[in-house]
């Protein structure tokens, strides 16, 4: 039997409190995870057991939600993040990677955070959850997958301006990309031989030079280049041709170049089951593909979908040979 799922709390002045009552509701012990943060910021009609190890959520998720308590110096109000909270929304994050990293857990998995709160609160340094992980675990270079029954897509640069993209998509970064996407399609995902496509840059992929060069210049030398017997690249491909359902039906994960070029599409085909899971950690580790959702938060209509598949996920992944 594998350890229980670890889920941070992310800022508890957004969904994160219904979406992770409501998915305890849904899944129980179908798919045991437990909360790491304080258990009155959940609904009041929440059924709750405050545990001291994560093992005991094993026997806990059956009947209550399982929470490993993580003091916050200030009472939550929906719908207002509080910077002075911005300690213990790391602290869970810290926690949970803690967990995982030793076993207890099988996997993180994130709620959503707000991240001008953790940076007016707790001078947060990184521009979201998935460049603070990585800075956690001493990676690198780690890369943010977005995955649904439809679509596996990754994104070469993430949350940096457009204008920036040209510069820092380098040669050494698409290698590091497409090497870690492959390793984690075949450890985590458990694809023996994955099919990778990858989206050009410019429109139609710089269509011979006439909208943009870096097709031409290195991205299509560099995938002509990597001929490797433990998966296929195929491309530069024009993006806009990459995302339909018979081009989808010949990879297994698509490479994009920048932001919107990777999310759009994901969103747009399965927006409330995409899972945004990063990739290169030593560990698994998985979120729903949202934000926190402020001008809803404690309403009681927030959608669990996305957190439920980001758990169905993490423990699918856990069980991967």
């Amino acid at each position: 039997m594998i350890a229980p799922i670890a889920l941070s709390c992310g800022d508890p002045a957004g969904i994160g409190p219904e979406i992770a009552a409501k998915a305890w509701a849904e899944l129980r012990d179908d798919c045991p995870f437990f909360l790491i943060g304080d258990a009155t910021h959940l609904p009041a009609d929440t059924p709750v057991t405050r545990i001291a190890d994560p093992a005991d959520a094993m026997d806990a998720s059956a009947q209550t939600l399982p929470v490993l308590h993580v003091d916050f110096p200030v009472s939550n109000i929906p719908g207002q993040p509080e910077p002075a909270n911005a300690p213990s929304v790391i602290d869970a994050i810290e926690r949970g990677v803690s967990l995982v990293k030793s076993g207890a857990a099988s996997a993180l998995c994130t709620a959503p955070i707000n991240k001008k709160a953790l940076i007016d609160g707790a001078d947060f340094a990184y521009p979201g959850h998935t460049e603070f992980l990585a800075a956690l675990a001493g990676r690198q270079h780690v890369v943010m997958m977005l995955a649904s029954a439809q679509l596996r897509v990754v994104s070469a640069t993430i949350h940096i301006p457009l204008s920036r993209v040209p510069q820092e998509l380098t040669p050494d970064l698409l290698i590091q990309t497409i090497a870690l996407t492959a390793q984690g399609l075949q450890q985590q995902f458990g694809i023996t031989h994955p099919r990778i496509a990858v989206a050009g840059l410019n429109p139609h992929a710089g269509e011979g030079g006439k909208m943009g060069t870096e097709e031409l210049d290195w991205i299509a030398p560099l995938l002509k280049g990597l001929d490797s017997p433990d998966y296929t690249v195929t491309g530069p491909h024009p993006a806009d041709t990459l995302f339909h359902a018979a081009a989808r039906a010949r990879y297994d994960a698509a490479i994009a170049m920048y932001h919107d070029q990777a999310l759009i599409p994901i969103k747009t085909l399965d927006f409330d089951r995409g899972v945004n899971v990063t990739l290169g950690l030593p560990f698994i580790r998985t979120s729903p593909d949202h934000g926190t959702a402020l001008d809803i938060a404690g309403q009681g209509i927030a959608n669990p979908t996305s957190l439920i598949e980001a758990l169905k996920l993490a423990q699918q992944m856990a069980r991967t040979p």
